[in-house]
This record gives C-alpha cells, structure tokens and sequence, in this order.
C-alpha cells in the first residue's frame, strides 16, 4: 500500500490500524531545536479524542503518546521524529456479525477489490484512527509555526442545514478560547445549540447529519508556492485526504462563480506608512497560490457519519443481496465534522510548516543582504 506519507520537506508518514496495537507517524524533515513536550502533543490530541463529548463516539482511547526518536530533552534533534499511539479500547467482536457484507458508505468493498483483503476490524487503515496520528504530528507543526508568529486554528460552521456566518477573524486568540469551550467547537453559543439539537434527533433517529469545517490562519506576505504548489492546491490535498471528506472551498469559493469581477477583486489600499493590503478579502488569503498576509480562511466539507443503526439493504461480496444492521454494541459519531475540526487544524499546521521551510529557498541570500 503506498500513499501513506505527506509533505515534501515537513514530510509524515503515518501507520496503524484501527483495531491494531495503535497508530503512529515518523516526522522526517523538522528542523532541530524545536520545543516540544509529550504534555503539548497530548494536549492537542485530547481534542479529536473519542469519548470526550456525548456528541462522539464513546470509544474511550486515552490516546498517550510515546516518543520513540527524534525529541531530546524537550527539543527537536533533526533526526526523523517516530511518535507511537497505543490503541487501549478495542472491541472488534462487533464486527464479526457483519463480515463478508459490502457497508454502505465504507471503502471496504474498493480495499477489497484492490488488494484482495480487507481489515474488517473497525475499517482497519481506512478507518479515522489513523488521524491520531495526523494530529500528533500536528502538534509539532503548531510548535515550529509558533517560532514564526503564524497561528492557524478551526471550527465547527455548519451542522446539516444550520449554518455559522464566518467570525470576526482579527484575534485568533479569542476566537480559539470561544472554539474550545464549546463542546462541538463552535464560536456561537445559540448557533451551537440549534446544532446540538439537530444532533441529538438525528442520534434519536438512528442516523447521522454532515457538517462544515472552517480553517484560519494568520499569515505573513509570501507563503505558497506557484504554479502546482499553490497554497490552496497544497490546503485541497491536506483536507480531500481526510476520512469523510467531500469538499474544499477557500475564500468565496464556489459562491465566486455567481459574483461579477468588479465583486470579487479584492482593493488594493495602503495606510500611512505604506504598509499595502486589501480591503476585502474574497479570494481568502492568497493570489496566485501565495498568502497576501490577509488572513487564510478555508471550507472543508464532510459526509454524514456512514454507519448508522438504521437497517440498509446491500450485498455480500459474492454479490448476493443482504440486509446490513449495525450491533447494537457498535461505536459511532452521529456527526464526524465535530472530530474533524482538530484534524482539519492538523493537516492546516502540516500544509503550513512544509511551505514555510520551502519559502526559505524562494530568494538568494545576497538578494535579501545577506553575505
């Protein structure tokens, strides 16, 4: 299996299985003299942690990291950073009740076809797992970012058909304080209520409801590269790898396509020192794939969680009609996009960290007046 490594400088590679001894990811590429605690990553991981609401899963993983290289004495080395998860609360016995049935939604029957075999224990590699990891090396990103003054964060901006217009996005700070006492991580008390109850019927219900995951991040001038490595393309590429994923919009988005040039360009202006900037920012932070140093706002679209209890008819993978049921002891989120939002967080850090350390290669040193 190949395509399990991201990044081009800040390179990860993860691996695991749902139901498996655990997941990890081996960091290749960060720069020495990083700080970074088993505390930090733990920290960050506690927030896509199963369990930790009664919106998700009640899969119960304490999700404790073990640093295998690359960290010494709270620092970065520069050797490739391996980082192990143990998976603590595995219960596949479930599992075995709907063996040899296609699962509607799952990419069970496309691994099957494939490779000729499938890992029916919890969704194996293809199973949200695997994202533990991903948010692991997440943490790390955020550290090297953090020497830079970039931040990036996320949240919760639609559940079904309730929507969140975007926020005031000049203080990520308070922003984040809002995101994280939230239990679905939205910035709105009253929006985050009319999407719990959406939730709570649809669980009542015996089905599942999709959702919205916004990224910001605030940027100096000059990140991305052009042409193939455009921030966006790079940002598209992080999220459409996401387990349930299904959609990536960045600024205006698809709403561009029903507005006029003279709606969608962004005015150039200068303040008194000089200092240039936009007036509005419909394209979302980047011209020509490079950030303008307007704060990067992005869209990711998820899927409604594909097990429910409800029964659904489908096939053996002999072809013969069956009807597939969920155990009634089975673990799963009525809506994936709550735990996609510290994932989406992740995968922004990892874009990011990669094109910074690629920036530091887009002029000569003696252009910039150094000898």
């Amino acid at each position: 299996m190949a395509s399990n490594f991201f990044g081009e400088i800040f390179r990860i590679t993860t691996f695991g299985e749902s139901h498996g001894p655990g997941v990890g990811v081996i960091i290749d590429g960060c720069p020495a003299g990083v700080e970074i605690s088993i505390e930090e990553v733990e920290s960050f991981l506690v927030l896509r942690r199963p369990g930790r609401t009664v919106y998700t899963s009640p899969r119960k993983e304490e999700d404790r990291v073990e640093i295998l290289s690359g960290i010494l004495a709270g620092r970065t080395t520069g050797a490739p950073i391996a980082l192990f998860i143990r998976n603590s609360d595995v219960v596949s016995s479930p599992y075995a009740a709907i063996q040899g049935l296609c699962r509607p939604g799952h990419a069970q029957f496309t691994y099957w076809k494939k490779y000729g075999v499938f890992d029916e224990r919890g969704g194996g590699r293809a199973s949200a797992r695997e994202t533990a990891a991903r948010v692991a090396a997440g943490a790390v990103a955020k550290k090297l970012l953090a020497m830079h003054s970039i931040d990036c964060l996320s949240f919760i901006s639609a559940v079904g058909d309730i929507d969140l217009p975007l926020p005031e996005l000049s203080s990520l700070v308070s922003l984040r304080k809002k995101i994280y006492e939230d239990p679905l991580f939205c910035p709105d008390e009253k929006i985050s209520a009319a999407m719990r109850e959406t939730i709570a019927k649809v669980r009542e219900e015996q089905d599942s409801i999709g959702g919205i995951v916004t990224g910001v991040a605030h940027l100096p001038v000059g990140l991305g590269e052009p042409v193939y490595g455009k921030m966006e393309a790079r940002l598209a590429s992080a999220m459409l790898s996401l387990p349930a994923s299904k959609g990536f919009e960045i600024g205006a988005g698809f709403q561009a396509a029903r507005m006029k040039g003279s709606e969608h360009n962004d005015a150039f202006t200068a303040d008194d020192s000089g200092a240039i900037s936009t007036a509005t920012n419909h394209a979302g932070g980047t011209l020509g794939g490079i950030s303008t140093g307007s704060p990067l706002y992005f869209r990711v679209a998820f899927k409604p969680t594909s097990s429910i209890r409800k029964p659904q008819q489908t096939v053996t993978l002999q072809g013969k009609k069956a009807l597939f049921q969920l155990p009634e002891n089975a673990r799963h989120d009525p809506c994936v996009a709550i735990r996609a939002v510290p994932i989406v967080e992740a995968m922004t850090a990892l874009v990011l960290a990669d094109l910074l350390l690629l920036s530091q290669s887009s002029k000569c040193p003696l252009l910039l007046g150094c000898t």
